[in-house]
C-alpha cells in the first residue's frame, strides 16, 4: 500500500541509474509504517522512514545510521547470508548516491534479494507450508534461543514493570482506533486480564528471569520474516530499533509464530511448531505465561495495522480492508484472554501401536499441549532427544521420576485452561490412578485412549522405525505385554478404544477429538 507522495530520495532510489549494478525494471518499492524497502532483482535495500512513534524513533539521521548498523549486527545472528553491508547515501545538490563523499544524508541496509514466494507467509498462502517445516523451524528457533544472549540487561528487561509497560503502552496507543477495529469492551476485558496476570503472577515471571530464559531474541517472528531460500531457513528482519521488544521471554518469540499461524487460519501448523519447540527446550512450564505473550503478539499485529489507516491518499477500499485486518487482529488478542476449561489426555498402549503419532494429530486438533515421556525421560537425565539411552536411562527410578513429571506438568497447565495430552505407555494402574486422582482434586476432565494393534504390527512397524527418539525395541515387547495391566472398571469409563493397525484416519481422529471434548466427567 504506497502512498503517491514519495521523499526524493526514494524516488531516485526506483531509477536504475542510483545504482552501481544491474537492476531489474521496473524496481520494486514495498512500504512498512517505518521503512521503504526497494527490491532491484539481486539485492534489496532498506531504509528507514524519519518517524517517532514513542516506541521507535528513526527522526535523525544519526539515529538511523545507529538503528541500519544494528539491524545488520543483530539479523546476522539467523541470516549472515542475507545481510550484507549498512550503506551510506549522498546528496549533491538533488542528486542521491550511493557513491559520494561528505557527510551521508541518510543509510540503508543493503540485503541479498531471496525470490519472491520464499517467505513462510508465501508458503502458506501457496499450501506449501508442511509440518515438517514447522519443525524445522522450531528446531532452528530452539536452536538459537539456546545461543542467544543473557546479561544483566536483558534480566532487567524481563521484570514485570518493564514487560508491562509495553502492553500499557500498547492500549494507550490504540484509544484512537476505537470503533475504527476494536470496541471499548474489547480493549477494557483485553487489558483487565492482562493486568491480572502482572498482578497475581509475580513468582511466574521471576522464575523466567532466574532459569535464564530472558534473552536477546528476534522480537518479531512472524511469519513474513521467515523465509526458505536454497533449501535453508532463515530468520530475519528481527528488532532492532527498541531493547524492551528484544531482550525477551523465549516463548515471546515462539508466541509471535504460533499467533500469526493462527491469523492465518492455520492453527495446526502453528501448534506443531509450539510442540516441537517444548520438546526440544522442555520449556513446559513457559506455557503457563504463552496466552499472555499470545495476546501481546495479536495486539500489536492490530496496532501497527492501525497506524497504518492514518496514511494518506488511501482509498476507501484500502481503508475498509485494512480495518478489517486490524479488527480480525483485536479480536484474536482478546479471544487469548479467554481461558477455556482444561483437560487431560492420558495416551495408553505398548509400543509400536502408534500413541505419538495419534497424539501429534489429536494435539493439533485440539491445539492440546503435547508432552512425550520419551523427551521428558531424556531431559531428567540431561541427554540429546536423538541419543540413544542407555540401561540405566530405563531404571524403575527414572521411570518414576519421568511419570511424575508427566502429571504435574499435566495437572499444572490443565489447571490454567489448556488441554494437555500426556504420551506414555501408561499401562500401570498406579501411574494411571495418580493422574486420575490429581485431575479429580483440580476439577479436570480426563479421557484415557487406548491404543492397540495386533503384534505383528507392533513388530513391524518398531522394526521400521527410524528418526525417532523413542528407544523401544522388539524386544521390549513380550516383557510389556506381561507387565501391563487392564483398566479398571473406573478407567474404563474415561476410556476411548482406537485399533491403530490400518491407521488411523481423519473422520476416526474427528471422532476421537469430539470425544475427548465431550468427557467432563
Amino acid at each position: 500500500m504506497v502512498s503517491q507522495v514519495l521523499p526524493p530520495l526514494i524516488e531516485h532510489m526506483l531509477r536504475s541509474s542510483f545504482y552501481p549494478h544491474w537492476t531489474q525494471d521496473p524496481i520494486e518499492l514495498i512500504q512498512t509504517h517505518t521503512a521503504y524497502v526497494l527490491l532491484t532483482g539481486d539485492y534489496a535495500y532498506k531504509v528507514k522512514k524519519p518517524v517517532n512513534y514513542g516506541f521507535l524513533d528513526y527522526s535523525t539521521v544519526a539515529a538511523r545510521k545507529h538503528f541500519v548498523e544494528e539491524e545488520l549486527r543483530l539479523n546476522r545472528r539467523t541470516a549472515e547470508e542475507l545481510y550484507l553491508a549498512a550503506v551510506p547515501i549522498y546528496q549533491v545538490g538533488t542528486t542521491f548516491s550511493l557513491l559520494g563523499q561528505g557527510e551521508p544524508v541518510d543509510y540503508a541496509v543493503k540485503m541479498k534479494q531471496f525470490p519472491a514466494g520464499a517467505l513462510f507467509s508465501d508458503l502458506l498462502a501457496q499450501g506449501q507450508l508442511t509440518p515438517a517445516l514447522m519443525q524445522a523451524l522450531a528446531h532452528q528457533v530452539a536452536e538459537f534461543h539456546q545461543r542467544a544472549a543473557v546479561s544483566d540487561r536483558s534480566q532487567f528487561f524481563g521484570t514485570i514493570p518493564q514487560i508491562r509497560a509495553a502492553f500499557d503502552q500498547n492500549y494507550t496507543q490504540t484509544q484512537a482506533y476505537i470503533g475504527r477495529g476494536q470496541t471499548q469492551q474489547q480493549l477494557q476485558e483485553t487489558q483487565a486480564y492482562t493486568d491480572r496476570i502482572f498482578t497475581e503472577w509475580p513468582e511466574q515471571f521471576q522464575t523466567r528471569i532466574n532459569h535464564h530464559k530472558i534473552r536477546e531474541c528476534h522480537g518479531d517472528l512472524h511469519l513474513r520474516n521467515i523465509c526458505l531460500w536454497h533449501n535453508r531457513i532463515f530468520l530475519f528482519d528481527c528488532i532492532e530499533f527498541n531493547d524492551a521488544f528484544r531482550h525477551v521471554d523465549t516463548l515471546y518469540d515462539v508466541a509471535f509464530t504460533v499467533m500469526d499461524c493462527d491469523a492465518r487460519g492455520r492453527a495446526d501448523l502453528g501448534n506443531i511448531f509450539l510442540n516441537t519447540y517444548l520438546e526440544d527446550t522442555a520449556d513446559w512450564e513457559g506455557v503457563e505465561l504463552l496466552p499472555l505473550y499470545l495476546s501481546r503478539q495479536a495486539y500489536t499485529r492490530a496496532k501497527v495495522t492501525s497506524f497504518l489507516l492514518d496514511q494518506p491518499s488511501l482509498s476507501p477500499q484500502q481503508q475498509h480492508t485494512l480495518q478489517t485486518e486490524a479488527q480480525a487482529y483485536y479480536t484474536l488478542a482478546w479471544h487469548y484472554t479467554q481461558r477455556p476449561r482444561g483437560r487431560l489426555i492420558l495416551m495408553s498402549g505398548l509400543s509400536g501401536t502408534g500413541k505419538s503419532t495419534v497424539a501429534r494429530r489429536l494435539a493439533q486438533r485440539l491445539r492440546a499441549i503435547h508432552i512425550r515421556s520419551d523427551a521428558v525421560r531424556k531431559h531428567l537425565a540431561g541427554l540429546p532427544l536423538q541419543q540413544r539411552g542407555a540401561a540405566s536411562l530405563y531404571t524403575s527410578t527414572m521411570t518414576q521420576q519421568t511419570y511424575d513429571r508427566l502429571w504435574k506438568l499435566g495437572i499444572h497447565l490443565a489447571s490454567q485452561g489448556h488441554t494437555v495430552i500426556l504420551d506414555a505407555k501408561y499401562d500401570r494402574v498406579a501411574t494411571r490412578q495418580i493422574v486420575l486422582a490429581q485431575a479429580k482434586a483440580a476439577n479436570i476432565p480426563v479421557t484415557i485412549l487406548v491404543c492397540h494393534a495386533p503384534l505383528t504390527v507392533l513388530r513391524q512397524r518398531l522394526q521400521q522405525r527410524t528418526g525417532d527418539i523413542a528407544d523401544a525395541t522388539v524386544e521390549l515387547l513380550s516383557r510389556q505385554q506381561v507387565t501391563a495391566e487392564p483398566l479398571t472398571a473406573d478407567e474404563q469409563l474415561l476410556a476411548i478404544d482406537l485399533d491403530t493397525s490400518a491407521g488411523v484416519d481423519d473422520d476416526q481422529l474427528q471422532a476421537v477429538a469430539n470425544g475427548c471434548i465431550g468427557c467432563d466427567s
